[in-house]
């Protein structure tokens, strides 16, 4: 097993989850298996109670683990599925030694941060490295990316575990990869002070780094390069310029052009390998046609929201057909703007807030011929919407948001749920999908898998009157309702799980090419 650690200096925010992402995209198309850790330096357990608004999209893994989004990435770049020990949290690693010391596994010893809580670390993250990838094999290469920036006391326990698994571990098995910021200044020059103290800094904590990727505006010269070069003891070849790209999914390719594909695999003695280029010649596809896609939320944050995002970037590439987003405000919209869009999506969330407004966008899509696409929240106040303007049931809603008719109710276990945090109904569950119907002709399967993050569901009292009214329930698990149609609308589409999550690249999520290519057809903006 090979492991490349990346770190951040600097400044969080920088881009250490797309440049690890990158880096085994890299080696993903010289045909290594690659798998990915994310240490998340923070006390929570996992992100499944932190404010999406303060620390981004929370991303579902397939055994239901609630991590952080940068997993997503690793997911959707290396086109794999990982699981709930691939990220690794503080509040894990303490929980799990505080738990063994009042069991008394420790037979009398003093619990200390050295050796007892980095030996539980390096076991995390070589457990997550050794876990068997689809095909049942093992990964060649273990990417690590730490979390937050060096310097932070929360990492000081990471940091200090991966420089312990250095001198545990063959020189050609090992290699840190450091991200940091190289800013301009007003006069247009690049500067390389804010790196230079950031490798001071990582050696002070007996971490080298092997290479340095600096994040720019624009590309960094030889010039530059030379200096880090000078500074930071480490060939010019070693500093990799990382400048801003277009397109997330170019930065491979990027890093190609920088020769840190040589350099890793001469570092980690890989070999040469020849290179896989159709990745590339997917991300680079041109667009011929373009459609406006209005999102309703009540968080305008685009991080929120990530794997949406790309999922509509995804299933856009495949039709050839630029996706471009406009984030609507569910609260301060005005209705007169939805006549705008080529299509109209609602995705999921939580709370009362900005309930009306999505549900009087569901109705405008509805009423218009619309092409639309509900997620969750989506699904859930699509079924509101027809309830109330539809089976004449006004004070239809969901019980989540209070008073009226629950034709949305809470699923029987959830009714006694005490702790919030990992308690949903989350992850992998597989529905029957109903022949004949649009989710058949999208899937073209009578069955499939996708994960889930939700405590509502159709109350199975409404599912005959809604369904005698003319709305379609084409997939089910058991006896809960998993997607619904409106048969004669160029597109009303909605489902219970979330599908953008096993959106890739290379494969598009289903639901979301139909919802694009319904866009693209039905185009009514210029």
């Amino acid at each position: 097993m090979k492991y490349i650690i990346i770190t951040g200096g600097v400044m969080s925010g920088l881009g250490k989850g797309i440049t690890a992402a990158s880096v085994g995209r890299i080696l993903k198309n010289r045909g290594y298996c690659v798998t990915a850790v994310k240490i998340d330096p923070y006390l929570n357990i996992d992100a499944g109670t932190m404010n999406p608004a303060q620390h981004g999209e929370v991303f579902v893994l397939k055994d239901g683990g609630e991590v952080d989004l940068d997993l997503g990435n690793y997911e959707r770049f290396l086109d794999i599925e990982l699981t709930s020990p691939h990220n690794i949290t503080t509040g894990k690693v303490y929980r799990s030694v505080i738990e063994k010391e009042r069991r008394g596994d420790f037979l009398g010893e003093t619990v200390q941060i050295i050796p007892h809580i980095t030996d539980r670390i390096k076991s995390c993250i070589r457990e997550a490295a050794e876990e068997e990838v689809p095909g049942g094999r093992k990964a060649d290469v273990c990417l690590v990316e730490v979390g937050g920036t060096v310097g932070d006391i929360e990492s000081m326990p990471f940091l200090e575990a991966i420089r312990q698994m250095r001198a545990e571990m063959p020189e050609h098995d090992y290699v840190l990869i450091h991200v940091t910021l190289i800013p301009e200044d007003t006069m247009g020059d690049l500067k390389t002070k804010p790196t230079q103290h950031s490798i001071k800094a990582l050696r002070e904590l007996g971490l080298y780094a092997d290479i340095i990727v600096g994040r720019s505006e624009r590309p960094i010269g030889a010039h530059t390069k030379r200096k880090i070069s000078a500074f930071c003891d480490l060939p010019p070849s070693n500093v990799i310029s990382a400048a801003t790209a277009p397109d997330i999914y170019a930065v491979p390719m990027e890093l190609e052009k920088e020769g840190l594909a040589d350099v890793l695999t001469t570092h980690l003695d890989l070999g040469k390998r020849e290179v896989d280029t159709s990745w590339y010649r997917i991300v680079t596809k041109e667009y011929t046609n373009r459609v406006t896609v209005g999102i309703v939320s009540k968080y305008g944050i685009e991080d929120v929201y990530i794997s949406i995002k790309e999922a509509l970037k995804h299933a856009g590439r495949a039709l050839s057909t630029e996706v471009k987003i406009i984030w609507l405000d569910a609260e301060r919209y005005e209705k007169c703007q939805l006549k705008d869009f080529d299509g109209i999506l609602i995705p999921g969330g939580f709370g009362k807030r900005g309930i009306e407004g999505k549900i009087d966008a569901i109705r405008f899509a509805r009423e218009n011929k619309v092409p639309f696409l509900g997620l969750c929240l989506g699904f859930q106040l699509a079924t509101v919407e027809y309830s109330r303007n539809v089976l004449n049931i006004p004070d239809a809603t969901s019980e989540e948001m209070g008073e009226g008719t629950h034709v949305i109710a809470i699923l029987p276990e959830q009714e006694d749920v005490t702790n919030l945090g990992g308690t949903m109904r989350l992850g992998d569950y597989t529905s029957e999908i109903r022949e004949g119907t649009l989710a058949m002709k999208l899937y073209g399967l009578n069955e499939i898998t996708e994960r889930h993050r939700h405590r509502y569901e159709v109350n199975p009292r409404f599912i005959k009157k809604l369904e005698d009214a003319g709305l379609v329930f084409s997939a089910v698990n058991r006896n809960r309702m998993e997607i619904l149609e409106i048969p004669g609308h160029p597109f009303f589409f909605a489902t219970q799980f979330h599908p953008e999550f096993r959106s890739r690249p290379t494969r598009p999520s289903p639901p979301y090419l139909g919802f694009v290519d319904a866009c693209r057809i039905n185009k009514k903006t210029p």
